[in-house]
Formats: C-alpha cells, sequence, structure tokens
C-alpha cells in the first residue's frame, strides 16, 4: 500500500539526502569484505566467488531487496588482487544497480603480516519509476514519469592483516555525485547528492579448545551528515566447519548468525535479524542468505597457501 512505500521513504530519508544512494545494510559482510574494502581484494589468494541476498522487512511492502555479488583472486604471488562487484538495490519504485572493478597491492610488513592498499572504480546507475505509485492526486509532475541517473564513482581503503586479527579503513565512493532534481513546492528546485561512507572493520580470532574458535569482531560505519552507527560481532565455530553467531546493531537490533563449511570448496551462511525498531509494527525481520565458492586455479596461485574460510 501507499501508505507503507511512504514510511519507507520518509525513514530512509532521515539516513541521508536521497533513498537511491543509501549503502545497503548488510549482515553478513564479514564474510565477504570486499564489499565494504576494495583492499581487500585477493587477501584469500585463491579465486573467491560469493552471492549474497538479502530481504529487508519481510511483509513491508516497498522494503529494499539486494543483490551482492563478487569475485576477486590473488595475482602476482598474492602481491596483487583484483577483482569485480555487481549490486542491485531495490527499494519500492527505486533502483540502484553499481559496477565496480577493483585493484590491490600487498606488502608484506614481517614474516606474518601484510598491509594491502585498494582502489575501486565503477558506476552506480540510478532508476526511479514514479508510474508505479498509485496516488490520490495522478496530476502531481513531481511523482510522475521515470528518472535515471548514471553516476560514475571511484572509492580506496587500506587492509592490515597479522596472524589472527585485521584492521580495515575504507570509503567505497568517494565523489558526492549529484542524483535528482526534484522541484519542491515551496523552495523550488532541489540537488540531492550521494554522501560519502566511511567504514571501520576489525576482528580476531582465539582458539577457546580444541574444536572451538571464538570470532568476534566489529564495524562502525560513519557517514556525512548522519549519526554514527556500529555493529558488535560475535561468531562461535565448531570443527573448522559450523558457525553460529549473533551481532548487535546499533539502534536496529539483534542479528542471528549461521555458518555452513560444505567441503573445501563451497560455505554458505544465512542471518535473520530482529527488528527492535518501530518498523516491527509492519515488518517480521530481515532474512540474509550467502555462498560462497572457493577455488585454487594452479597457473595463478601454485605454490601459494590460501586461507581457510575461518
Amino acid at each position: 500500500m501507499i501508505r507503507y512505500r511512504l514510511i519507507i521513504l520518509a525513514i530512509l530519508s532521515l539516513a541521508g539526502k536521497t533513498l537511491a544512494q543509501q549503502r545497503p545494510v548488510q549482515s553478513l559482510y564479514m564474510f565477504d569484505p570486499i564489499l565494504i574494502n576494495p583492499a581487500y581484494a585477493g587477501t584469500q589468494v585463491q579465486l573467491s566467488a560469493t552471492a549474497i541476498y538479502r530481504n529487508q522487512w519481510v511483509n513491508l511492502e516497498g522494503a529494499p531487496k539486494t543483490v551482492t555479488a563478487s569475485v576477486h583472486s590473488g595475482f602476482y604471488k598474492a602481491k596483487m588482487g583484483l577483482g569485480v562487484i555487481f549490486a542491485n538495490d531495490q527499494i519500492g519504485i527505486h533502483n540502484d544497480a553499481s559496477f565496480y572493478g577493483i585493484y590491490s597491492y600487498k606488502i608484506r610488513l614481517t614474516e606474518a603480516s601484510t598491509l594491502s592498499f585498494g582502489l575501486q572504480g565503477g558506476f552506480n546507475n540510478l532508476r526511479s519509476d514514479y508510474n508505479k505509485l498509485t496516488l490520490k492526486n495522478q496530476g502531481d509532475p513531481n511523482l510522475s514519469g521515470v528518472l535515471t541517473k548514471f553516476n560514475p564513482n571511484v572509492g580506496t581503503g587500506i587492509f592490515y592483516r597479522k596472524k589472527n586479527f585485521y584492521f580495515g579503513a575504507s570509503v567505497p565512493q568517494l565523489i558526492k555525485n549529484k542524483v535528482f532534481n526534484i522541484e519542491e513546492p515551496t523552495s523550488g528546485p532541489s540537488l540531492s547528492r550521494q554522501e560519502r561512507y566511511y567504514y571501520i572493520l576489525t576482528g580476531t580470532t582465539v582458539k577457546l579448545a580444541n574444536q572451538v574458535k571464538l570470532f568476534p569482531s566489529t564495524l562502525i560505519r560513519f557517514q556525512d551528515q548522519a549519526p554514527l552507527s556500529f555493529d558488535l560481532n560475535t561468531t562461535f565455530v565448531l570443527y573448522d566447519a559450523v558457525g553460529l553467531g549473533v551481532s548487535y546493531r546499533l539502534n536496529e537490533g539483534i542479528v542471528g548468525l549461521f555458518e555452513l563449511q560444505i567441503n573445501q570448496n563451497f560455505h554458505v551462511g544465512y542471518a535473520y535479524d530482529f527488528t527492535a525498531s518501530e518498523l516491527r509494527q509492519f515488518s517480521n525481520g530481515s532474512h540474509e542468505i550467502m555462498i560462497n565458492y572457493r577455488i585454487k586455479i594452479q597457473k595463478f596461485h601454485a605454490g601459494m597457501p590460501c586461507p581457510t574460510y575461518w
């Protein structure tokens, strides 16, 4: 119903100046950090391909649905990483499709630690189809037709890794692109821009017993002209095959996590977000699923050790 779409528009407009440019929130990012930090490309050495689907705020009409797909690998004795990311974020009548190419270069600081620098470049293609709205006033010129916008962008990041510890900082989109010109009833033309996002991701591995490991981590999000946001994550891994975890997301709720390493190539994950905000009156939470495939290609990865899933 139109009122539910308007609820979403109102909530997301508070988070930034334009709905279509807000980066999607995901819960399984710790298993595919390249989505938020280009310096992670090639860290797994072997070819790694990941797909994640998120259905946010189930039962709420027009709620976000996000698909991301990434492929990356290490080259040149794992000193260089190359990758690509595709994403499609659908929120009501608004669609944001993006494609980015990624390059990283790694410097070995010690025998057990490396520092990576990453760059990414690509575009976001925005499309808003106001013809899909059911309006009481069909003659409103501000809510009719189809708006499109092609926005090129670049991003950068660093990623430090030492044995069982990692730290990364990134700005995936540096350019504050113009989005849409919208005629406001009282103030005239209004120009929306994309705001920058800043990410800090860090975590470690703690061995609790022979077959039990603990993976605490956190993600801090900064956005220009928006409040600070962060996740606190804890995952227990049993027998290097099964992971059970929980996350706390500031002002949003609790996330339950499940991961399973099927074999040396396949890894799957699932997350369920328990909504704690006022949206719980309309939604049953959010679902997110992931599948990851890794393979060692002898031509590029011969003689190089590849990290395990955990």
